[in-house]
């Protein structure tokens, strides 16, 4: 049997270019959003008085049955119809004859894979930011336990100042707070219609894209049409907002992968969320995070991927965007795979508070309170009372004890405007609420941060 788009083409093609031509076995995919399109696309031109209601109704049952065939798996895709467009519609001739021909009236492949492919970019962006809000209410319920245990908030990796484990839950959540804004965002912006552009130019016959838009759930159709058969924007979009969302997750997962090690112990990632090695049978791997780090390099590449794709097409479609859905399509199957894991492992993880706050005790953490204390109590200027609290942490080192626990006496020895009140200014848990700032560490201002994520989550 001929192709249904064989047109100016009358020599049988290779099975070597249907092979290569074809992108049947990756956008058969988008089954559900092309039989959605084409319900509107028909409904709409019967009510342009293109179609009769009879047929109408005959391509809406005919669609409806292959609906049901490829869910049951009976459907029978062959390479030769090239996409998954003409394999519905050769499909819809077979069964409803010729009425399944006027089905492509008004429009072409060029926007209805515009509109298939930004449909499936459109309801995905939505479950992926369904997915990023489970993971957020995880954050804030691991950070409603923690506002009190204390670890060492790190800078280049070394101990810095104390802070509390849920506030640096609450960094975190954040970051993923951003991630969900960016796929509103997008969303908004790409929520309009590119059903009825045709080729290119628009067509001559009377249409109603406001209805089709309508009926698909967008906001409007497009402007231009000549840009919006050649515009992959929505999915360069979607591409960056899940790179975006996996370097969140990327670095979340190198501090759990050093928090698990026996150096930190900070936490355990529960046995269903971890591996043993082949050989070594005392060995707890953390693998969920380590593959979660591997993943974000994966979404790159398939962002990077499109971006090169497209940086040299002239308008308006070229069939080099036929490369565009693959990558789309992997990163959006593992962002949703790799944010559903990572709840659940966070969901399942052991903290070990004691572990934390042990570590707290190696850096000299309350190092800036003390040069804090010489300055509001001494009326010192802060660099003389850096270069006094450098030269105290140098005999701390000496004497093999944490500035915490130094003597009242050792430290008066070294400076005699250090008072007695000292001890107090020294102790990590009050290094820690002293940072009542707006944003800052303190139990109180976590709270605040806390009741302030609480009421945004409250929004969904």
């Amino acid at each position: 049997m001929a192709k249904l788009a064989s047109g100016r083409v009358t020599e049988k093609s290779s099975e070597l270019l249907d092979k290569f031509n074809a992108s049947l076995p990756f956008d058969k995919k988008l089954y559900a959003e092309d039989i959605a399109g084409s319900i509107a696309h028909a409904t709409m031109l019967e009510a342009q008085g293109i179609l009769t209601q009879l047929e109408l109704k005959d391509i809406v049952h005919g669609l409806g049955m292959i609906q049901k065939e490829i869910e049951e798996g009976i459907f029978v895709f062959d390479i030769a119809d090239e996409d998954i467009h003409m394999a519905i519609e050769k499909r819809l001739t077979d069964l409803i004859g010729d009425t399944g021909k006027k089905l492509h009236t008004a429009r072409s492949r060029n926007d209805q894979v515009a509109l298939d492919f930004r449909l499936y970019v459109q309801k995905n962006t939505l479950k992926i930011k369904d997915f990023l809000l489970e993971l957020e209410r995880t954050f804030l319920d691991i950070a409603k336990e923690h506002t009190t245990t204390m670890l060492p908030g790190m800078t280049h990796l070394q101990h810095a100042q104390p802070i509390n484990f849920a506030y640096h839950m609450l960094a975190y959540m954040s970051m993923f707070k951003r991630d969900i804004e960016r796929l509103q965002s997008a969303y908004k912006r790409n929520n309009f219609s590119p059903i009825g552009c045709a080729a290119l130019a628009g067509t001559p016959h009377d249409l109603n894209r406001e209805m089709t838009a309508q009926l698909l759930g967008f906001e409007a159709p497009t402007v231009n049409c000549l840009d919006t058969v050649s515009d992959r924007d929505f999915a360069l979009d979607i591409l960056y907002n899940i790179a975006a969302i996996m370097t969140h997750i990327s670095r979340l997962s190198e501090e759990l992968i050093l928090w698990s090690s026996s150096e930190f112990k900070f936490v355990s990632l529960s046995d269903a969320y971890s591996t043993s090695s082949s050989i070594m049978p005392q060995k707890k791997n953390p693998d969920v995070p380590e593959l979660l780090r591997g993943k974000t390099g994966r979404v790159y590449g398939n962002l990077i991927s499109l971006l090169t794709v497209l940086k040299g097409l002239p308008l308006a479609y070229n069939k080099d965007m036929q490369e565009d859905k693959e990558g789309v399509f992997d990163s959006v199957e593992n962002v949703l795979l790799s944010i559903e894991i990572l709840t659940q492992a966070l969901k399942t993880m052991t903290v070990h508070v004691d572990n934390m706050e042990k570590a707290c005790k190696i850096g000299h953490l309350s190092a800036t309170d003390l040069a804090d204390y010489l300055v509001q109590k001494c009326d010192m200027p802060f660099r003389d009372a850096y270069k006094i609290t450098g030269a105290i942490v140098v005999e701390a080192e000496k004497m093999g004890v944490d500035l915490s626990e130094m003597p009242v006496e050792k430290l008066q020895a070294l400076d005699s405007r250090i008072g007695e009140d000292i001890s107090k200014y020294l102790d990590l848990r009050h290094s820690m609420n002293a940072r009542n700032s707006q944003g800052g560490t303190a139990t109180d201002a976590t709270q605040k941060q806390i009741a302030y994520f609480q009421k945004w989550l409250g929004g969904y």
